[in-house]
């Protein structure tokens, strides 16, 4: 099995299902019995595979961390509550008061919002264009230990200079983490630029009907992880490909506790079987609706990565395999923001992206509001920008939509 969806569709049948199943069953067990206790404790003491507790281990889950490493061609994947709980789950576990991060400065506002707790805290976190390796580049220091980027940026749609970036961390020796949630990985493949370990906010477009919360950390196996200081010398047993992970799994979610329940898992998991056949109605709607804003009277600015004249509208092709499903834009000056929202019928006023509904937001009175005038200055998110995750509504509906609400 080779194409992208018949190894996610088929992945629970590679395994042992109960009862011939074809989906992996919803296992609601907290806790798991033996009837051996040295097996249980060989378990604990991670000597053989099994299964302890669920805050930790779930078959279901397993499941689902499987598929997602099948994805990503990745070597294993933890799972959490939320993308945002993988993230917090990732820097508590490998990095200590003092480290040094560089991360992008074009980021989703609650991944900006948990990044400037972590530098209240004793972290140091430096904010730069990653559209420009130099700017990464500049701001390594001594005490660097990782380089945070998402693919393309949420919501002016930047796509960062990742190939350039993983050949930096690569020489430089540094943890080079990649957020795929607006790619997903039918779009795009962190491994081909050394990416470390690699984000997904389950809940976008690999789950992609609005209906469950999940987070994933796919380790990759580029970085050598006895070149990584934090490693804790309980972790450091066997194939050290696996330190990082074993750590964020073992210190991060057992200790932290963002577990992802069995429940939400089989919806994400069965979601993800039409992640490909979505994500190619999603981008081709998105597509079809920017070059439609970018001709209209009324609209300031477009911003999407397959636009030609969009900065980055080289390297999204180079890089994707289409350019995502999400876009925004600037109303001109004499729209009123509020108004014509409320005058969309078909596109629904929320947040969330990568659902098979689209959706709109006003970015700057929602959900980046907290993030302050200034940095949403620097940001370039002016007042009126509306940012539009795409759904698998037919294009001509969509496209009539945001025009009679100019009407």
């Amino acid at each position: 099995m080779k194409g992208f969806t018949t190894q996610i569709v088929h992945n629970d049948r590679l395994g042992t299902i109960e009862h011939g199943s074809v989906h992996k069953p919803i296992h609601t067990s907290v806790a798991y019995g033996y009837e051996d206790t040295r097996e249980l404790a060989a378990v604990f003491q991670g000597k053989q595979s099994g299964h302890t507790y669920s805050r930790q281990i779930n078959p279901t889950v397993d499941a689902l961390e499987a598929k997602v490493s099948k994805m990503e061609n990745g070597l294993k994947t933890v799972c959490f509550g939320s993308g945002m709980a993988a993230i917090g789950t990732v820097f508590f576990a490998l990095l200590r008061a003092g480290d040094h991060v560089v991360s992008s400065a074009f980021l989703f506002g609650n991944t900006n919002s948990l990044f400037n707790s972590f530098d209240s805290q004793g972290l140091d976190i430096s904010f730069v264009d990653a559209t420009k390796v130099e700017a990464v580049a500049n701001a390594i220091t001594p005490k660097t230990k990782m380089v945070f980027v998402e693919t393309i940026a949420n919501p002016r749609t930047q796509v960062a200079a990742l190939s350039e970036i993983g050949q930096l961390c690569a020489d430089q020796g540094l943890v080079y983490i990649v957020d795929n949630t607006m790619t997903s990985p039918y779009l795009f493949q962190p491994t081909q630029v050394k990416a470390s370990l690699v984000v997904n906010s389950l809940t976008k477009y690999i789950g992609g009907h609005g209906n469950a919360l999940g987070g994933a950390i796919t380790e990759m196996g580029h970085f050598d992880w006895q070149r990584f200081e934090n490693i804790y010398p309980d972790y450091q047993n066997g194939d050290a490909q696996m330190w990082g992970i074993t750590q964020i799994k073992k210190k991060g979610l057992r200790d932290f506790g963002a577990s992802l329940g069995p429940e939400s898992a089989h919806h994400i998991s069965v979601g993800s079987e039409t992640l490909a056949l979505r994500l190619e109605r999603q981008c081709a709607n998105a597509q079809k609706l920017a070059e439609y804003l970018y001709q209209h009277a009324q609209i300031g600015q477009v911003f999407y990565p397959g636009l030609v004249d969009h900065p980055e509208h080289a390297r999204s092709c180079d890089l994707f395999r289409h350019h995502g499903g999400v876009l925004s834009f600037e109303l001109g000056d004499d729209v009123d923001l509020w108004d014509y929202m409320d005058k969309l019928k078909v596109v629904i006023r929320s947040t969330n992206l990568g659902d098979n509904r689209t959706l709109a937001i006003p970015v700057a009175h929602t959900i980046y509001y907290e993030m302050g005038a200034q940095r949403r200055k620097i940001m370039g998110i002016n007042d009126s920008l509306i940012r539009v995750s795409l759904g698998i509504e037919d294009v001509d509906d969509l496209i009539e939509d945001f025009r009679q609400a100019f009407n």
